[in-house]
């Protein structure tokens, strides 16, 4: 039986998800309150981790060893990094990287850990899955791409570029890497779902805050539509 587990960083980008489950019980752990229930009528547990990678793969280990998940979806905003990616349009990863990392004076790639893959491929069928889910909701305005994660908030030009340069990514965010290199140890199927709340550049400061809450609900919208196409096949 397939049982999903959702993250999301903030409040924002879990709540319209928590309110929508039946059956719920919640229990704390490390800090995080996990929502398990139903959702459209698949088994899943809701939680909002915090901002930031440690945060999200604590929450992530959690799911994997504390609720026997057996797929994994990161859920929420990200900065666009490609032009074509507009706010509001909604990313669906193929995989996830690391644009903070740097081990390359003991003869590794740039954004490579020691013993880990370059990037952290999300799931086949969940990627095929979600895409068909996003384009119900906002037609010609899905896009799959790689998601890059760090540590910060990117609001400058130069720091985006750079990012650019480092990862070929299509969004930025501070949760989606860590999250799909705790699955990648368990083992678990993942897909990160982003919409896009900013250009992740000199206008982010003014973007974010207007329409944050506007791409987290296109993102909530999103991830229910994939727990409904997965609930179809229990």
């Amino acid at each position: 039986m397939k049982k999903l587990g959702i993250i999301g960083a903030m409040k924002v980008e879990v709540e319209t998800l928590q309110n929508a489950m039946t059956g719920k019980r919640i229990q704390s752990i490390a800090g995080m309150d996990f929502c398990e229930g139903l959702l459209e009528g698949l088994p899943a547990v809701v939680v909002e981790c915090g901002v930031g990678k440690v945060n999200a793969a604590v929450c992530a280990q959690i799911l994997c060893s504390c609720y026997q998940i057996s797929h994994l979806v990161n859920t929420g905003v990200a900065g666009s990094l490609n032009a074509k990616l507009d706010i509001c349009d909604l990313l669906v990863s193929k995989d996830a990287m690391y644009y903070d990392v740097d081990c390359q004076y003991v003869g590794y790639a740039p954004c490579v850990l020691p013993g880990m893959p370059e990037t952290f491929e999300a799931d086949d069928s969940l990627i095929g899955r979600a895409f068909a889910a996003a384009e119900s909701i906002k037609p010609g305005h899905t896009h799959i791409g790689r998601v890059a994660t760090g540590d910060c908030f990117v609001a400058k030009k130069e720091l985006k570029e750079k990012i650019v340069a480092l990862t070929q990514a299509s969004c930025v965010e501070m949760e989606g890497a860590a999250i799909a290199h705790t699955a990648y140890k368990n083992g678990v199927p993942f897909v990160i779902l982003r919409a896009i709340s900013d250009k992740a550049d000199d206008s982010a400061e003014m973007d974010y805050p207007t329409f944050e809450a506007n791409a987290a609900a296109f993102c909530a919208r999103l991830t229910e539509a994939l727990a409904r196409d997965l609930a179809q096949d229990e």
